[in-house]
Formats: C-alpha cells, sequence, structure tokens
C-alpha cells in the first residue's frame, strides 16, 4: 500500500501506534482477562480495513495480525506469576489446531501445476507460499488460544457480554451518523472507502459499516451486542448507572435500522429465545446451528438444501433480494463443483479454485461464503479443520453447562453459546471470520473446560454424592 497523501498516512500510522494503545488497554486495570477482551474488541471496531504494512520475510502489519500480536505480548507480560489452569491432554482440539496450521502446507505440496484458462494464467503453489499460508493460519488462530488460556471463568463470560454490550452503545452513536449521513467515516478518517459505496445503500437509505469493514460485520456485531444486553437485562445487570431493560431496545432499534436481514432475525429469534425459552433450549438450538453448518457442504452437494423454496420466499419478501440470493445459490453451485475436482486439500491460494470463462479468462465467480472458499482453497480438510475447532467449543460447552448451579451463570454461559453459534452458522452466507470471533470460541472452549475439571474435582472428592445422584 502506499503512501500518496496523508489520510493513507493516517492509516498505516494507526496500524504503527496501535501496539501503543494495546499496551495501555493491559496497564489500565488489573484484569488480564478483562484487557485482553477489550484490546481485541476495539482493534475490531477502530483500526482501518485493508491497510497493510510489509516487509519481506515477516508476517504483514495488518488489522487482524497486530491485534493478535498485541494481545499476545499484553498478555506475557501482565499474567506474569499468575498461572492460569492449563488444558489436560491434547485431544481432538490439538489435533484440530494442528491441522489447521499443516493443512495448507499439503496443499501447496499438491498444487504444483499451472492452470491455464483461456489468457488467464494461475501459478503452481510453491514451497514459500505453503510456509505463508501456513504462518497465516497459526496467527489467525491466535486469539483462540488466548481465549481458552486466559478467558476460562464465568466472570468472564460476563465481562464478555458487558464489553459486547458497552461496545454496542458506544459504536451506535457512528453507526446512527452513517445511517442518517451514508458510510463515510473510514474515508474521511482514514482516506479511502473499504469497499464499493453501492454495497452500502439498502432500501432508499444506508447500510453503516464505520470501521468494520462492511455493514454485514457491523450489523452482525449489534445481533450479538442485542443478545448480550438482553441477558443483562434478565439477570438485572445494569451497566454503570443505565438499566440495561434500556439498552436492549435501544440497541435492537439500531440494530433495524443497520438494514441487514440476517443480523435482524438472529437478534429478534436469539433474544426471543433468551426472553422466552430455558438455558437448555438455547443450548440445543445452538448445537443444531453449528452441527447444519458442518453438514452443510454434504448436504448442498447432495441437492438436501431447499434452495428453490428459499428463494421463493425470498422473492415474497424482496424481489431483489430473491434474485440475488438465487444468483449465489448458482454461484455457489459452479464452486462447488471445481472443488470437488480436488476434494480432500483444494486448489491452493492465487484464485485457483475460482471459476474463469473459457475463452476470455475473465474471472466470473463471486465468493461469499466463508465454506465455499475454505473448500476451494484448502478442501474438505481444510474446512472441517476451521470449522471444526470453532464447532467444537459449541459442543463442549453444550456437554458442560449443566455443572452450573445458579439459573444466572446458566443464562450467561448459554447466551455466550448462542452468540459462537450464530457467528458460526453466519460463515455459510458470508466470510466475516475475525479475531473477536475467535476469541469468544476459544473462551467458549475454555470455560467449558474449566467446568468439566471442575465437576470432575468435585466426584472424585465426594464419590459417594456421585454414586447417590446415580
Amino acid at each position: 500500500m502506499s503512501v500518496e497523501d496523508h489520510q493513507t498516512f493516517v492509516a498505516l500510522a494507526a496500524l504503527l501506534l496501535w501496539p501503543i494503545v494495546g499496551l495501555w488497554i493491559f496497564l489500565s486495570s488489573r484484569s488480564v482477562p478483562r484487557n485482553l477482551i477489550w484490546a481485541i474488541l476495539t482493534a475490531q471496531l477502530l483500526l482501518p480495513v485493508g491497510a497493510v504494512i510489509k516487509f519481506r520475510m515477516i508476517p504483514p502489519i495488518d488489522k487482524v495480525n497486530v491485534a493478535s500480536f498485541v494481545a499476545v505480548i499484553g498478555c506475557l507480560l501482565f499474567a506474569r506469576g499468575k498461572p492460569l489452569p492449563r488444558s489436560k491432554g491434547f485431544g481432538l482440539v490439538g489435533l484440530l489446531l494442528i491441522s489447521n496450521i499443516a493443512s495448507p502446507i499439503i496443499t501447496s505440496w499438491l498444487n504444483p501445476d499451472n492452470v491455464v484458462i483461456g489468457v488467464r494464467f494461475l501459478p503452481g503453489v510453491g514451497i514459500y507460499d505453503a510456509l505463508s499460508a501456513s504462518e497465516a493460519a497459526l496467527i489467525g488462530l491466535i486469539p483462540f488460544i488466548l481465549g481458552r488460556r486466559y478467558l476460562r471463568s464465568i466472570e468472564d463470560c460476563k465481562n464478555i457480554l458487558l464489553a459486547l454490550t458497552i461496545a454496542g452503545l458506544c459504536y451506535s452513536i457512528p453507526l446512527l451518523f452513517e445511517i442518517r449521513f451514508s458510510p463515510q467515516l473510514h474515508l474521511w478518517v482514514y482516506g479511502y472507502a473499504p469497499s464499493e459505496f453501492v454495497q452500502s445503500v439498502r432500501e432508499g437509505g444506508y447500510r453503516p459499516m464505520v470501521f468494520m469493514g462492511h455493514g454485514l460485520l457491523a450489523a452482525l456485531f449489534m445481533s450479538s451486542s442485542v443478545l448480550a444486553a438482553t441477558t443483562l437485562w434478565r439477570n438485572r445487570v445494569n451497566v454503570g448507572v443505565m438499566p440495561s431493560s434500556i439498552l436492549a431496545p435501544y440497541l435492537g432499534l439500531v440494530l433495524f435500522l443497520c438494514k441487514s436481514m440476517g443480523a435482524l432475525i438472529y437478534g429478534v429469534v436469539g433474544g426471543s429465545l433468551i426472553i422466552f425459552t430455558k438455558p437448555k433450549t438455547q443450548v440445543r438450538i445452538a448445537v443444531v446451528l453449528v452441527a447444519i453448518s458442518l453438514a452443510f457442504p454434504l448436504l448442498r452437494s447432495l441437492n438436501l438444501v431447499p434452495t428453490t423454496q428459499v428463494v421463493e420466499l425470498a422473492k415474497q419478501i424482496s424481489e431483489a433480494r430473491g434474485e440475488s440470493l438465487e444468483f449465489r445459490f448458482e454461484n455457489e453451485n459452479k464452486l462447488l463443483q471445481r472443488a470437488f475436482e480436488r476434494p480432500w486439500f483444494g486448489w491452493g491460494r492465487f484464485g485457483r479454485s475460482r471459476i474463469y470463462d473459457a475463452n476470455s479468462g475473465r474471472d466470473t465467480s463471486v465468493t461469499d461464503g466463508r465454506w465455499i472458499i475454505d473448500i476451494g482453497q484448502f478442501g474438505l480438510i481444510g474446512f472441517f479443520s476451521e470449522f471444526g475447532l470453532l464447532a467444537i467449543s459449541v459442543f463442549r460447552a453444550a456437554a458442560s453447562f449443566q455443572y452450573l448451579s445458579s439459573r444466572k451463570e446458566q443464562l450467561m454461559f448459554t447466551t455466550l453459546i448462542l452468540i459462537v453459534a450464530i457467528s458460526v452458522f453466519d460463515l455459510l452466507p458470508n466470510s466475516g471470520l475475525i479475531p473477536w470471533t475467535w476469541l469468544i470460541s476459544g473462551a467458549l472452549l475454555g470455560q467449558s473446560e474449566a467446568l468439566a475439571l471442575r465437576n470432575s474435582s468435585m466426584s472424585n472428592c465426594f464419590p459417594a454424592n456421585k454414586t447417590a445422584r446415580r
């Protein structure tokens, strides 16, 4: 990225100065878990999208990487002398972690051939690209590893929900500004627009994005804030002097104005579940959402997803939305057919898995869902490595939430389960897998492991009671 004017310089300066901001966050309180939450979340909400500082032989410095690096440094510096319980054994989680890092190397090894389509030339994948892809996977997993390691208590779960509510409240101000005046803040502050302006025009108004890169990401974040605030409302937990009974409806209104149908459905349905159903019901629905996400490639390949009926339903709501969805399904069919030419480890990077015109070589594909991107680039192994690691936190939590005796604690824990499950499910239509999603997934897994360990310890201490319960 070239530095051509002052505003572009501001974007690069923000990346370079973020370590100072991040470390200040870690210095702001003695709670390393709380500081970790805010360090990752504020980077996601404030740093520029698309700006990259690249030096040869070192990882690129961008919005994702700088947040992860600062979080690691902060935890290492300020958690010293404060040992935390470690996860026991290697197990399936360890296997998935290794697979995430190693599978890109295998993919690259299996794709040394050049691909020529019309006038389009796509080079084979070499050892440098293999190491680069593996390095990117490792850096991407840092928030997950930190969340699993440092956010292991129910108090940390409460802090996550509080952070989501407070951040949603603060972010609502620039969101409302862009809803009224169009998405301009990223352009004004950093000197360039992160996406095409036409994507922000919706229903005679605007879909805001602020500094998140796309309106869909901003809306998904607001839906999580709505669920968090709703849980605080049910638990009668206020945010400072502001009652959560006011915050939840207010954040729901902002979510509605964000003009994202998917995120609005998540907020309305998820909020209704939190208010009207038992925690066990919420957990079951979360497990179903994640199971569908894992099975989706198989269901799509066997034509078991009712795409025709979904398109017809969407057209009844909005003709334009229905046509857009129909185009997406047709495009996914072509991409899936291309991906299954090399099903296990994919085609590698450089756009080798995309669809091109046979004569002109023009790229005719549109990749929206994370699932189809993963399968195309890294095959089914890459897909299950990434989605499986996200999903296992929900499955483990579903098995562990029963160990919580307090109803309030159960409600907070199941809300976090629901938020993670929705984030995973949203990767089917969208591709926004961000560090924050990895962090809360790791936190959910860490809390599940801590609960299971605590229950095991109590059972060993009171074997007679365990026998009596049986």
